[in-house]
């Protein structure tokens, strides 16, 4: 089982001619109102990938809380522990967009700050379970839970999105840590390894992974090596993408899958992320992967 403690947000999209300035009002011809935030994204994308996924998140009592579920109670993701706040909003991202793609995004967390790592019971943890965090929560209550799933027998993984500093203790008890890398590069060079992933991988004795965008994923692991290409597509929107990769790579790993077997699930699902637009309207379907992964070089 996947267990995915995170963000739950409705993201409010408006299309503009321009991004605004400072103190500035543009006009756009509408909006469109899309569930997001990346632990409501990656645990859809596990879903979709074929694995049995509880959300631990919250949101609160108001107008955008179903549409912020709606994706993921149809996909049939378990939100028996999703919390109702009283007091604090839903998360909502504000996101202008301009016709080249260009961006600006503003986040209010809401609900999303009153995540904690109490909500989540025991009985979700132990052996069998791979619990999937990133930092758009609380970082003290992930650490905490990070640390009292790990006693359990819990497998770990951390998304480093967005990157932040994490205490060494809780890098230690990881089994995979993903990110890009730029970030990589930086949180080796922060623990003494210079730029080097695979030294910080056997400094910490965990498995790291690295998105590398257009040229795949790489991968390491004691002395092991992976190296993934990326699926030849044209690409519509990226939007998506990681959590896909994260969502899929940490299902096959529930599967029982190799890491180099789940790595190319990953590459696979952030590929196809890209052919539609939006987030969780993109996350790929386990047959949608099992279906390309022949497409896929190497």
């Amino acid at each position: 089982m996947i267990l995915s403690f995170g963000s739950v947000n409705l993201d409010l999209i408006a299309t503009v001619e321009r991004l605004p300035r400072a103190g500035e009002t543009v006009l756009g011809p509408g909006y469109r109102a899309l569930p997001g935030g990346k632990g409501a994204n990656q645990a859809l994308a596990a879903r979709r990938a074929g694995a049995e996924v509880e959300l631990v998140g919250c949101v609160g009592r108001d107008a955008f809380a179903e549409p912020a579920l709606s994706e993921l109670a149809a996909a049939g993701v378990g939100l028996g522990h999703v919390v109702r706040h009283d007091a604090a909003p839903t998360g909502c991202a504000l996101i202008c967009v301009d016709p080249k793609g260009e961006n600006q995004i503003a986040v209010a967390l809401g609900a999303n700050a009153e995540l904690k790592a109490a909500h989540v019971p025991d009985g979700l943890l132990g052996p069998g379970t791979i619990l999937l965090l990133q930092r758009e929560v609380s970082a003290e209550e992930s650490w905490a839970l990070a640390r009292r799933a790990v006693e359990r027998g819990t497998r770990a993984l951390l998304n480093l999105a967005p990157f932040g500093d994490v205490p060494a203790d809780v890098l230690r008890a990881l089994d995979w840590l993903v990110l890009n890398e730029g970030e990589a590069a930086e949180l080796a060079r922060a623990h003494g390894t210079g730029s080097d992933a695979a030294a910080l991988a056997k400094a910490l004795g965990i498995g790291i992974v690295t998105t590398l965008g257009a040229h795949g994923i790489a991968a390491c692991r004691g002395a092991e090596r992976w190296r993934v290409p990326a699926l030849a597509i044209t690409p519509v929107d990226t939007t998506g993408a990681g959590d896909a990769a994260v969502g899929a790579f940490a299902a096959a790993l529930d599967r029982g899958l190799e890491p180099g077997e789940a790595l190319r699930w990953a590459s696979v699902a952030g590929a196809l992320a890209c052919l539609t637009p939006g987030a969780q309207s993109s996350l790929p379907t386990e047959r949608d992967i099992r279906g390309a992964l022949p497409r896929l070089r190497g």
